[in-house]
């Protein structure tokens, strides 16, 4: 199998069965952003920080497009956003199958965009994950099956939070997550931190923390 998406990684001090950590960008930014983090994060994370397929201009990349005209106002390709999903997907199987990972044990990482596509894979796809961090994202519908089965996705963790001066996404959005979470039965942690579309040093901290505990 091979992968259509660019990426770089950290490997993990782990030889085999190393819990794998996958994150996957906002809108408009690149591989190199998440990826930061990676020297804060556990040693034995095996760590790939994903491109978006979509080239922007005069820089950045996509998970799918957003669009501004006069009479839909700001809109989603829901199109773009599902092929998205698929190849966040079916990557997470290409790096099981290339790296020396436990598949049982996979956590994705979004930001912005790349929270609304984590949550989207967790929730199509729920066998593939172990673990969530949506950082300033939300739950898109138009993106998650028509039904989900409580008992496929009850195994899940997922750690949520949002900034609630965000200008970006509004807080408004993030605070239907843990309903919906809670409704399927899922383990999940929801935190509010004082600043806009961006990831705050203590919000950075408590997931840190969280994610400990779920490796």
């Amino acid at each position: 199998m091979t992968t259509e998406l660019h990426y770089i990684k950290r490997p993990s001090t782990l030889k085999e069965n190393a819990p794998l950590l996958i994150m996957c960008h906002g809108y408009g930014s690149d591989e190199n952003d998440l990826f930061s983090f990676a020297s804060e994060l556990p040693e034995e994370l095996f760590i790939i920080s994903l491109r978006a397929p979509y080239a922007m201009q005069p820089y950045g990349n996509a998970w799918y497009a957003i669009n501004f005209d006069a009479e839909k106002g700001k809109w989603s390709d829901n199109v773009q956003a599902r092929q998205s999903v698929d190849l966040i997907a079916n990557f997470i199987d290409y790096a099981c199958e290339t790296y020396p990972v436990d598949k049982n044990n996979v956590t994705l990482l979004g930001f912005s965009q790349g929270t609304i596509l984590s949550l989207s894979v967790a929730m199509n796809y729920p066998e593939k994950l172990k673990n969530v961090v949506a950082l300033s994202g939300y739950l898109n519908e138009d993106i998650l099956p028509e039904s989900i089965d409580k008992s496929k996705v009850s195994h899940l963790n997922i750690f949520s939070s949002h900034g609630y001066a965000d200008q970006v996404i509004p807080v408004e959005w993030a605070r239907k997550t843990p309903d919906f979470l809670k409704a399927l039965g899922i383990n999940y942690v929801y935190k509010e931190y004082p600043v806009g579309h961006g990831v705050a040093p203590q919000n950075f901290y408590d997931f840190k923390d969280w994610l400990k505990n779920y490796l």
